[in-house]
């Protein structure tokens, strides 16, 4: 069965500049109106990360609008917020970053069947300036094959 899911904001910047080795989905710290501005969509990961502070995860640059009809509830537009995981995931991901070239990226936010904000973020290494130009040959190769495939069965 397919969980429906509502998606909020997507970091498409994230996976052209990373290679995502694992990908975890986690909840949300939200307070105020944050939530309600969420659902509007006005929401953007570009500049965001995540990191491990004592033993939490917190997102870091992820900036939410201030709600239009908040007033004195909204709150700092790029706060950090913490993010909701087990621990045993924390530890995994801590593991990870202690490795040189790891780092943990939030990948998109999304409203879930529940209502309830979740992000998906992804363990993630650099990727070099000759490894995007792979990327992009490719898909310029597969996007002409396409074409070349529908002029045929034209």
């Amino acid at each position: 069965m397919m969980k429906k899911r509502k998606l909020i904001a997507n970091n498409k910047k994230a996976r052209h500049d990373y290679f995502i080795e694992e990908t975890y989905e986690a909840g949300i710290v939200l307070t105020g109106t944050e939530i309600k501005s969420i659902r509007q969509g006005k929401v953007n990961l570009k500049e965001s990360y995540a990191k491990i502070d004592g033993s939490e995860m917190v997102i870091y640059g992820m900036h939410v609008s201030p709600y239009t009809q908040g007033n004195r509830f909204n709150v700092d537009s790029v706060r950090p917020r913490k993010l909701l995981l087990h621990k045993q995931e924390i530890r995994k991901l801590i593991g990870y970053t202690t490795q040189k070239g790891l780092t943990v990226v939030p990948l998109n936010l999304y409203i879930n069947e529940r209502g309830m904000a979740k992000m998906e973020i992804g363990v993630a290494r650099g990727k070099k300036t000759y490894d995007k130009r792979d990327d992009m040959a490719k898909r310029d190769a597969d996007r002409k094959m396409q074409q070349a495939i529908k002029k045929i069965n034209r």
